[in-house]
């Protein structure tokens, strides 16, 4: 078994798929596996070659790394990237298998391409949010590092100081900060916004996060409207009505009035962001407050938010950031990684052979691709294709 692993081809991806230290854990796997990098892979995110040369894996370029890898690892495979999207797809040839971010849910049309070149795909976004499968969630990882970045944006734009302080000059009053959306991005972002010294407050429609709000030192913001159905499987919030939005940007209105930041996290697996804050929600705040708008590459939460940009509207900065995670592209990397690392663990066997056993959950949700088919029944279902007679039998490559 040779693994490959790519430089990112996305201008501004600063990530690699894995560090040395998952190279080094990923050997130990069987002695049959050997590693491929191209030359300058982890170079953006703090790990130069002679790293990973010291952890056992070859450098090489491009070119040989894709014609020899039977297994390539990306954190933006062309499914998720569509900027050189044509160009890396290209260099996948018959029978390899390639693992990354693949955008599944929003994009199946890419796990037809890799069928019909006889790739197997894994897209990491279709982990399933069960105990075992936590070690191998990219989503987690990466929206844990989000929502920290994001209240440092927050910070570095607000023209306040996020802590109280008594001072000779009189007292600063600390910043309110609201929360919207407390998944793992949303909670983190609480937790260091209430590091910073902030009043923390946030917001989730599922009823199950009020604990977790409080858990990070936050106040849950409660609204008297039905959230009964807001929670989707795995943990996601649920795409909700018209109705249901519309009666919880009305209540929500007042609340955002005494906010100095606003961080937006609302996702929809699949799905355009629903929009949370109105135009006349940004012209009923303080001037002065910041938006940050995390989910702003599916659209964004707030109605002004413009992807990839920052702009001044009413008086309030809207941030509307892309690829926040590579911006701590380290960490990034590592985290992301570890969650390879740990999913390889379950599909490579003691003798460096790809093993697929699609009796186990984790295999049969993850694979999007295999052997010329789309066996994911999600994915089937978005194509309009109609589902598999049988399930794919057990591979060893």
């Amino acid at each position: 078994m040779k693994i490959g692993v790519p430089k990112e081809s996305l201008p501004g991806e600063q990530r690699v798929a894995l560090t040395p230290a998952n190279v080094v854990a990923i050997k130990k796997i069987s002695p049959q596996i050997d590693v491929l990098f191209e030359q300058g892979a982890g170079l953006l995110a703090g790990y130069p070659d002679t790293e990973y040369e010291a952890a056992g894996a070859t450098i090489s370029d491009r070119a040989t790394v894709y014609s020899q890898a039977n297994m390539v690892l990306q954190v933006q495979t062309p499914g998720y990237q569509h900027t050189n999207a044509a160009d890396d797809l290209a260099l996948l040839s018959n029978g390899q298998t390639l693992i990354g971010m693949m955008d599944p849910l929003a994009n199946p049309a890419f796990a037809q391409q890799l069928a019909e070149k006889n790739i197997t795909g894994l897209a990491l976004e279709l982990v399933p949010r069960i105990t075992r499968a936590q070690a191998m969630d990219v989503l987690s990882s990466m929206g844990m590092l989000a929502g920290y970045k994001a209240v440092l944006m927050a910070a570095s734009e607000s023209p306040r100081m996020f802590p109280m302080n008594m001072t000779a000059a009189g007292t600063l009053s600390a910043a309110r900060v609201l929360v919207m959306g407390a998944g793992v991005a949303g909670l983190q972002a609480c937790a260091t916004a209430k590091r910073l010294g902030a009043i923390v407050e946030a917001y989730d429609v599922r009823a199950a996060a009020r604990e977790q709000i409080i858990s990070v030192g936050a106040k849950p913001v409660e609204l008297n409207i039905d959230t009964s159905s807001a929670e989707g499987s795995g943990g996601y919030a649920q795409e909700q009505s018209d109705e249901f939005l519309a009666a919880q940007r009305a209540a929500m209105q007042e609340v955002m009035t005494t906010m100095d930041v606003v961080i937006t996290t609302a996702a929809i697996p699949g799905a355009k962001s629903p929009i949370l804050v109105t135009e006349d929600m940004v012209k009923a705040m303080k001037a002065g407050t910041v938006i940050v708008d995390l989910a702003a590459e599916r659209g964004g939460n707030c109605e002004l938010t413009q992807q990839g940009k920052t702009i001044v509207a009413h008086d309030v900065t809207i941030i509307g950031p892309e690829n926040v995670p590579s911006s701590v592209a380290f960490h990034a990397s590592q985290m992301f990684g570890k969650n390879i690392e740990n999913l390889l663990k379950l599909l490579i066997n003691d003798h460096g052979e790809l093993h697929l056993d699609f009796e186990d959950e984790i295999v049969k949700e993850t694979v999007v691709s295999y052997d010329g088919e789309v066996p994911q029944a999600r994915l089937r279902e978005r194509l309009g294709l109609a589902p598999l007679e049988a399930k794919p039998q057990e591979e060893a490559q």
